[in-house]
């Protein structure tokens, strides 16, 4: 029997060393460098305005949340496990780049979004948001800023925590844009604990106007209210992981995952309460009401913008302008990943007059999306083996 047990005990160890074994040659496939494809992989599909042709640029990213289209034709892709690329015009894949923020890469969270700074042209500067890891497995959004080099990040320095940081795997949002009037804006989520939107002495669930170096805007609208957090433009948001400035007229646009339908877009300013989750379209996962629930709208709480009753699950956004000669002029991209399409709606000013579902026949989750000077619209597929894809508008008739 002793003779019996110790053999198993020996196998048992032996499988444990071959499955670590595994993980370290998987950690290391997965971190490795990728040369630029043979022949780019591309295809053809169709819209409202003709024939789009779609390239896979780069693929076999795993899990990649966010790219940032680079001056010299390449790109910075975040993966969610907590990996930061350069891909190349040819679709060359970096190793990873040295000194990302460590990340808490569990559920949802992990690194998030990646944006050039404003300055970026002579400061070589970058904003990334990720799920940063805190006590007794506790996690929340931060935002750090770098200077990005060759094949490693320096002068790294988080500006921005979400408080408190709270247990669970889900809602850490989060996108980043400018105002191009020295402020930055970072979306975020309730992380699962719902009445955290509507709590202002908590970060969760909150649009946070901040300036470029982290510090507080003096005319941010809850400044010098000691119940109330100084970083908070707007609140009672559920999961934010869309986030634009439309380029004709400033405003800041951002679309949120509601529950089980109830996603939303909504012009966020000042101080407004946009409702969740005591103001919804959607209900439980479970198909019960959102317990706190009172309705679809209540005095003293804004209405969304736009709201979609099924949930395509936005993640997301760009605008398409400056471009007359083209049909997509004046839209507004948005990622879709149940939906597995790339929404185009048509805008006549900030009205919203039309909606395509762009490359459903290929049926990828789009996790991210962002337009290049020169028309193009660039999306990620949120798979373990992502692509980057390159998608031309179609020609004008």
């Amino acid at each position: 029997m002793t003779s019996y047990l110790r053999r198993g005990a020996l196998a048992a160890a032996l499988l444990l060393s071959l499955a670590a074994c595994q993980r370290g040659n998987d950690a290391a496939a997965a971190a490795a460098p990728k040369p630029a494809p043979a022949q780019a992989a591309t295809h053809t599909v169709p819209s409202d305005l003709g024939e789009l042709r779609v390239t896979e640029v780069a693929s076999g990213l795993e899990h990649p949340w966010a790219v940032a289209l680079l001056p010299d034709g390449g790109f910075l892709v975040t993966e969610r496990p907590g990996r930061l690329r350069r891909v190349g015009a040819d679709g060359a894949i970096s190793a990873p780049l040295k000194n990302v923020p460590e990340v808490w890469a569990q559920g949802q969270g992990g690194l998030l979004d990646v944006v050039l700074a404003p300055d970026f042209a002579s400061s070589q500067r970058i904003y990334l948001s990720y799920a940063e890891p805190g006590p007794d497995g506790s996690a929340g959004t931060a935002v750090a800023t770098a200077t990005l080099g060759a094949d490693a990040l320096s002068e790294v320095k988080r500006i921005y925590q979400q408080q408190p940081k709270l247990v669970g795997p889900n809602h850490f949002g989060s996108r980043i844009a400018f105002d191009g009037k020295g402020h930055v804006f970072i979306t975020q989520g309730e992380r699962q604990q719902r009445m955290a939107s509507q709590e202002l002495d908590k970060l969760q669930g909150k649009l946070v106007r901040l300036n470029l170096d982290g510090s507080v805007p003096a005319d941010n609208p809850f400044v010098g209210r000691g119940d109330a957090r100084a970083e908070i433009w707007s609140y009672g948001h559920r999961n934010m992981q869309s986030l634009a400035v439309d380029p004709r007229t400033g405003t800041v646009w951002e679309a949120e995952h509601g529950p089980r339908g109830g996603d939303e877009i909504n012009l966020p300013q000042a101080g407004k309460n946009y409702g969740w989750p005591i103001v919804t379209h959607g209900i439980d996962y479970s198909g019960l009401k959102i317990a706190e629930a009172e309705g679809k709208e209540k005095p003293g709480m804004e209405p969304p913008y736009h709201v979609w009753e099924k949930s395509p699950a936005l993640s997301g956004m760009a605008f398409y302008t400056g471009h007359a000669g083209s049909g997509w002029n004046d839209s507004l991209f948005l990622g879709a990943l149940s939906d597995g399409s790339l929404i185009r709606l048509s805008l006549d000013g900030d009205k919203i007059v039309g909606e395509e579902r762009l490359l459903k026949p290929l049926g990828w989750r789009i996790r991210d999306v962002r337009v290049s000077a020169d028309g193009k619209v660039y999306a990620l597929t949120d798979e373990s083996e992502g692509k980057l894809l390159r998608i031309e508008p179609p020609k004008a008739k």
